[in-house]
């Protein structure tokens, strides 16, 4: 069993096509699916033939109760995971330019910022009774402060966003355990976290930060990966005909997780994060497809 913390939301993605004009209406294809980087790991976790346990809060609304119905049809176990009236639903807004690439998204995750340490609390020994624990920063500083110091499976955390990514070396810093086994980031992540100027003194400053594990995924150049004893340049596996790449960075988590928990080493790991990566990037929707060739 995994135990996944964070976020689920309603994902509407916008593409253009051709070259986005600013300031004006741009033709496109404009579509609705189900995310959440938290929520996304999970499905991919899933996909990778695992159990997991979804700990989310949905909104009140129309809004999170599709994404609820969406993961009890998925198979996500949600026991852990609560409807809440008067909680917005997740909702996540994303426009895609002719070739795929994100130009600009808006996220709304009140749900999940009512994911705190007491809530926590409350599920720990659940939690605690798994093989791994993931985590995304849509949750608040404090609720990863406190897996940090009461989790006693690994936990492994996406950093989201640029605006999310600083809880992760907050909570670190005051954490009494001061320990994370692993972080994935994307370069800007990595970059505005630890006000690094390249990549690799960006992983140096994590770990000094206390995190063993550092993956750091640098889109189409691949992903720079390094357990603190070596540090490596992963190129990316050659994709044609990129369907979308909202959700890959996600996929390459799961499949971290999913070589770590199968004592892969440490660089089978990382090759592994692109091999789920180069399936998402196929998909349409933000998850691995089913039955996917991984």
């Amino acid at each position: 069993m995994i135990t996944v913390i964070g976020g689920a939301n309603i994902d509407i993605m916008a593409t253009a096509s051709h070259a986005l004009v600013p300031n004006d209406s741009n033709p496109g294809h404009v579509a609705m699916s189900y995310g959440g980087v938290a929520h996304n790991i999970a499905r991919d976790l899933h996909v990778l033939g695992h159990r997991v346990r979804f700990a989310t809060i949905f909104g009140g609304d129309i809004f999170g109760t599709l994404c609820r119905e969406q993961c009890e049809a998925a198979g996500l176990d949600l026991s852990l995971s609560e409807q809440r009236d008067g909680a917005r639903g997740g909702l996540y807004l994303c426009v895609n330019d002719h070739s795929g690439e994100l130009v600009v998204a808006v996220a709304d995750t009140e749900a999940v910022s009512h994911i705190t340490s007491e809530w926590l609390a409350g599920r720990i020994n659940e939690i605690n009774d798994s093989e791994a624990v993931v985590a995304d920063t849509n949750i608040p500083t404090a609720a990863l402060l406190y897996l940090m110091d009461h989790c006693t499976a690994p936990l492994m955390v996406d950093t989201v966003s640029t605006a999310k990514a600083p809880r992760v070396i907050d909570a670190l810093k005051t954490s009494r355990n001061r320990v994370l086994r692993v972080l994935k980031l994307n370069r800007h992540e990595a970059l505005a976290v630890t006000g690094a100027d390249d990549i690799e003194d960006a992983v140096r400053a994590l770990h000094a930060n206390g995190v063993e594990r550092v993956y750091v995924t640098l889109g189409s150049h691949g992903a720079m990966c390094s357990d603190g004893q070596s540090m490596h340049l992963m190129p990316a596996l050659p994709v044609t005909d990129i369907v979308n790449t909202n959700g890959a960075g996600d996929a390459f988590l799961a499949g971290v997780v999913h070589a770590t928990l199968a004592g892969d080493a440490f660089i089978d790991t990382a090759r592994a994060g692109l091999r789920a990566a180069r399936a998402a990037l196929l998909s349409p929707h933000a998850v691995i497809p089913p039955h996917v060739n991984y």
